[in-house]
């Protein structure tokens, strides 16, 4: 094969590793907001749940969880509703994302398990950023006449998002290399096309490796930019 096909068919399977990446931030970074405020609730039995919750999707590796997801319903429903979105989707536009019949029905399974996994992994970066802000913050608030959700936005939110700013990127510096999970359930992200082609040559794969080094460079490069940008936090 000739570097140009190669190439190309990498940048087809380095598409759907982007699409895979962006969604799950897309899903996660709120979600994992939502799920560290429930985690800090003072209703008890909901502070209870989530983090029973937390522990077990952190607990549990995410090649695990991408099965359970993409194989429960089919043992709960009767059916695979997976494989019908995969034939719709198909049929109706012509979307296919993998082997063995793998496509928007799969890819939505893939999702769905990166989304949550990521997202119990972001709340307690929020959780442990939010509790480490002093509470002479609140109380300076409260003093100048501030709401409580204008304490936390105007105030604390960008304080916060100063101190997760580290542990955040090396979670998402993380993502970019576990989509390659995806396809364990034949969806051909970059890893899959790259491996494809190993009957006719082995290096297609080291050079899939370097798509991963220019993603994780930009993604450093731009976390050290925002670091700085936000350096007027320092004390």
């Amino acid at each position: 094969m000739s570097f140009v096909e190669v190439s190309l068919e990498l940048l087809s399977g380095f598409g759907i590793t982007c699409l895979l990446f962006i969604l799950t931030l897309v899903l996660a970074l709120p979600l994992g907001l939502l799920i560290s405020f429930c985690s800090m609730s003072k209703f008890k039995p909901l502070k209870f749940l989530t983090k029973i919750i937390v522990w077990v999707v952190r607990g549990v590796p995410l090649m695990l969880q991408i099965f359970i997801v993409v194989y429960l319903p089919r043992y709960i429903f009767g059916t695979n509703p997976w494989f019908n979105l995969n034939k719709f989707f198909y049929f109706n536009f012509g979307i296919q994302f993998g082997q063995d019949g793998a496509g928007m029905g799969t890819f939505i399974a893939v999702l769905i398990a990166f989304a949550l996994n990521y997202a119990c992994y972001f709340s307690e970066i929020y959780r442990g950023g939010i509790e480490s802000t002093s509470q002479g913050q609140y109380e300076a608030g409260k003093v100048l006449g501030m709401t409580k959700s204008q304490i936390f936005s105007k105030v604390v939110l960008l304080q916060v998002i100063k101190r997760i700013i580290p542990p955040m990127s090396n979670e998402i510096i993380t993502l970019v290399k576990d989509t390659a999970l995806s396809n364990v359930v034949s969806i051909i992200e970059i890893i899959r096309a790259a491996q494809m082609m190993t009957d006719k040559a082995i290096w297609p794969l080291f050079y899939s490796g370097a798509f991963y080094l220019i993603f994780v460079g930009i993604l450093t490069l731009l976390f050290g930019f925002i670091e700085k940008k936000l350096s007027y936090f320092r004390t």
